[in-house]
């Protein structure tokens, strides 16, 4: 994190700012600046909604008779009261007899770059029709819970949205999911329907999913009907059971292409995503109909972070993170364009990614600080030989920047110039948390400020606001539009997760931090902290000194119990391609933290891996590398991308 007399790294010109859409809002609802919108919308969140959705187009079928009704407490606030909605509406619907029915909305590009398919609106909303009308014929219908496990296709996106059309609930899965963590969702959300594909192409070779997704359902009696996209040809042989799996091609064949949107209740659900817990059991959110659009998809992606309808969205994630409903959503509803692309970054070379860039023309990107870590590995020329002029503006979310990674993105994919459109939020909020804008100036790792509406402060334990340059907890004051709807089926874990810990407030559970200069800071996860000596310390503190040494890749900090110090440090890094892992690395390691830290940092132990733990939107989750050290459980982890670095790791300190 850069300290509070640094310079800043990129400052807004005059006609940034007066070119956003950030200037027009402000224009809209007579306020001078963001701070005064800030301060207003924390005041009245109603009020806020309202503007928002008069600026952003946000239809309704019947108009609401109460923007916000808190009768009942903060946790079970109610938005747009006797309102009706659909997110198709919005997304899709409202535009046709315009000329954006013809644009081009989605791109999609396979691990082969020759394997492209191309989609203007009204060419997609006949594939959201259609499938529409076939899972009505299956006897699907509101409130029911379709799950999609499916990678990055055109029908994904398809699927999306043809399940809110008819009023189903639609439940993203991860597509690199094995049996077990499908059982545990299917089941907890009481899925009737699955549609999924054949399989996907992983680093140049099929991978199955039709079959893995078959194990599973063997301990899911809810589901009755599975939808199969035939994506690989004859690459993999496919099990079909008759009665229950149907070939997406043979179902949609001869439906209607053009299918009445259902009219829903605005708070109706229309998404159950899944996130990790520390327990066993993930956490089902609820989004509703009105809830993700009037969040991040308008509020803050829109008005904060600038995206234009004239902009191309490009945020390399699968559909079953947050992002991956962003990706969906926020081109569509403010009539922009998406690409979407199947496979790795870095595959079939490593600079495919900015290659899409280039050769796509995308000029929104989106990217997680654990994917620009992972880039930086090939070296500077694997950006450089790409043309990225098209690149309007970058955004960053998913966890908290170190200083070295941030500023390679910003010097070779930036420029420079480019502004980085770092948010922060999490599947809970359905929104932005934390937010940056075109109007503020940045240093690495900062924010502008608390998001709009949310009533964002940082607080001590006992929910009084600290200082500036004091950590805190970030905690939420007012009942966002877009928070869950308590959790699915668990009123008492959502209370207890959130609200039960300062009375009143709903605590987030990440440490932050405001600086002189006014920027913010998320500094890790709360439970993160490591306290050694009675100070209270970051891990991602400590991380940024260790990747100064631009001999990592990633690294991971944690506290292990201590007898004198309370708790001491323990380093888990990936080594840079072509840096050995032996002592000679150790040396230099725990030297760069005494120096940053002092001789009571003086790591414990630094181990060396191939990979760390991570979650499928590419977080390093630190907990489980505590608890593996520490010998707990490390409760859920069916939310990990890679679960084979849990064994390695265990391996690891095995042997010492």
């Amino acid at each position: 994190m850069a300290s509070a007399n640094k310079k800043f790294y990129w400052e807004p010109t005059p006609e940034i700012i007066a070119q956003s859409n950030l200037t027009a809002f402000l224009k809209r609802v007579g306020l001078p600046d963001f701070a005064s919108l800030q301060k207003k919308g924390d005041q009245d969140p109603g009020w806020l909604m309202e503007h928002v959705f008069k600026f952003c187009d946000m239809r309704f079928y019947k108009p609401y008779d109460q923007i916000l009704d808190v009768s009942r407490g903060l946790p079970w606030a109610r938005w747009c009261v006797g309102g009706t909605t659909n997110v198709v509406l919005n997304c899709i619907d409202k535009y046709q007899g315009t000329p954006t029915w013809n644009k081009e909305f989605l791109v999609w590009e396979g691990e082969d770059p020759k394997q492209q398919r191309r989609f203007t609106y009204g060419e997609f909303n006949v594939e959201v029709c259609k499938l529409a009308a076939a899972l009505k014929f299956l006897g699907i219908g509101k409130g029911d819970v379709v799950a999609v496990y499916m990678p990055n296709l055109p029908e994904t996106f398809a699927a999306f949205f043809a399940i809110q059309k008819i009023g189903a609930i639609m439940m993203p899965l991860f597509s690199g999911f094995g049996p077990q963590p499908i059982v545990t969702r299917l089941n907890d959300g009481g899925a009737k329907v699955v549609i999924t594909a054949d399989g996907t192409w992983r680093r140049g070779a099929p991978g199955d999913m039709k079959t893995v997704l078959d194990e599973a359902l063997g301990e899911v009696p809810s589901v009755k009907q599975v939808i199969v996209v035939r994506h690989m040809g004859d690459k993999l042989n496919t099990p079909m059971r008759a009665g229950r799996d149907h070939w997406w091609g043979d179902l949609v064949a001869g439906q209607p292409d053009d299918v009445p949107t259902e009219e829903m209740d605005a708070e109706a659900p229309a998404i159950l995503l899944y996130t990790s817990g520390t327990t066993g059991k993930p956490k089902g959110c609820v989004w509703t109909h009105v809830s993700f659009l009037g969040s991040m998809v308008t509020r803050d992606m829109h008005i904060c972070c600038d995206f234009k309808s004239t902009d191309r969205f490009f945020f390399m994630s699968d559909m079953g993170w947050m992002v991956g409903a962003m990706c969906a959503c926020v081109p569509s509803m403010m009539g922009g364009s998406l690409l979407v692309v199947e496979g790795t970054p870095d595959y079939p070379d490593t600079g495919r990614f900015w290659r899409l860039i280039q050769d796509h023309k995308v000029t929104y990107v989106g990217v997680a600080p654990t994917l620009i870590r992972g880039l930086m590995r090939y070296g500077d020329e694997a950006v450089e030989r790409y043309d990225l002029s098209s690149l309007r503006i970058t955004c960053s979310g998913g966890e908290a920047w170190t200083e070295t990674p941030w500023l390679w993105f910003f010097k070779h994919v930036c420029k420079e110039k480019i502004p980085i459109m770092n948010i922060s939020g999490g599947t809970e909020v359905g929104g932005c948390i934390f937010t940056s804008t075109p109007h503020h100036p940045m240093k690495p790792s900062s924010f502008a400020g608390p998001g709009l509406g949310m009533g964002a402060d940082i607080v001590d334990d006992s929910g009084k606001p600290v200082p500036a340059g004091q950590v805190g907890e970030l905690v939420l004051r007012q009942a966002s539009i877009g928070m869950t709807k308590s959790l699915w089926k668990d009123d008492a874990r959502y209370l207890d997760s959130y609200w039960n810990t300062i009375p009143g407030i709903w605590v987030h559970g990440d440490f932050a931090m405001r600086d002189e200069d006014g920027l913010y800071y998320i500094l890790g996860r709360s439970d993160d902290t490591i306290k050694v000596s009675g100070k209270r310390t970051g891990p991602s503190e400590i991380e940024g000194l260790l990747m100064e040494t631009a001999k990592l890749s990633e690294v991971a900090v944690i506290g292990v119990p201590d007898p004198v110090k309370g708790s001491a440090i323990v380093c888990v890094c990936v080594p840079m391609p072509g840096v050995a892992p032996d002592k000679s690395l150790e040396d230099i390691l725990s030297k760069a933290v005494v120096a940053g830290m002092g001789t009571s940092y003086r790591p414990k132990q630094v181990v060396f891996v191939n990979e760390l733990p991570k979650t499928r939107n590419m977080k390093i989750m630190r907990r489980v590398v505590r608890a593996v050290f520490r010998g707990d459980s490390p409760g859920d982890l069916s939310a990990l991308v890679n679960p084979e670095a849990v064994n390695e790791l265990r391996q690891k300190i095995a042997a010492g």
